[in-house]
């Protein structure tokens, strides 16, 4: 593994105001676009809310995605696009994620400034942008070299000294930077690595899609108690991918 530097709910047809043609970024009031992203949010995450009772991501949440820069994560040509409440591909065959999922994970994490914060598949790293402005000190793990390496420059362009990113298999968790306040998993599992839940400290939460690849799958919170018992909570039915990488057995 290397090391670097610190460094089923689909969106509906709504463009955040964006029309004309791609290339003509510089017209773009990015500012205005991050707060119509997260009016969208809102929204969604009230319908989420009436159907099936998910409470939704809270204001520090919120204000967060305000001030994350989420067109600085995504290939140039699709900067657009980036408000939009969908996923958008970065390369590697690798998406980031919807807005309102990142929300709602990041929610249910219940981040708080000080806390070390766990998270798979760094992805472009805007998820963890959204930790270390939540004042998390982040440890994010990605199997795709290309994408962690990239992820590393943006968020050290931007300012985000407080994460620490490694080309591994975020199967394995992160064991020396152990234990972590808050465990994200951003890859559907059948059954949660113990590896994962032992580095998870007492008092601790972790949000993970639970469920078989190709089925339905739950995004489930798991919180371990002062004496080290675990428990588990159903959120939302979901469709994560599963963990790339090395043998699960």
């Amino acid at each position: 593994m290397r090391h670097l530097a610190k460094a089923v709910f689909v969106a509906g047809a709504l463009v955040c105001g964006v029309s004309g043609p791609l290339s003509a970024q510089a017209d773009l009031d990015y500012g205005d676009l991050r707060e119509r992203m997260v009016a969208i949010i809102e929204m969604h995450a009230a319908v989420v809310n009436g159907e099936a009772g998910v409470e939704p991501p809270g204001e520090r949440v919120l204000e967060a995605m305000q001030r994350v820069e989420r067109h600085r994560f995504v290939p140039e040509d699709l900067a657009p696009l980036a408000y939009l409440d969908t996923p958008l591909p970065v390369g590697h065959q690798q998406n980031i994620a919807q807005p309102y999922i990142i929300a709602l994970m990041t929610e249910l994490a219940e981040v708080q400034p000080g806390d070390r914060v766990f998270e798979t598949g760094t992805g472009a790293g805007y998820h963890a942008a959204l930790l270390a402005e939540l004042g998390a000190e982040v440890f994010s793990v990605e199997i795709v070299g290309a994408l962690a390496e990239r992820a590393a420059n943006v968020l050290l362009d931007l300012g985000y000294d407080d994460v620490d990113i490694r080309i591994a298999d975020g199967y394995d968790g992160w064991s020396e930077a152990a234990p972590f306040d808050a465990m994200l998993i951003k890859e559907s599992v059948v059954d949660v690595p113990p590896s994962l839940i032992a580095q998870l400290k007492p008092g601790g939460r972790m949000v993970v899609p639970i469920g078989p690849p190709d089925g339905q799958q739950h995004l489930t919170v798991l919180s371990k108690d002062k004496a080290g018992n675990v428990t588990r909570r159903k959120v939302l039915p979901v469709r994560f991918s599963p963990f790339q990488g090395g043998r699960r057995t």
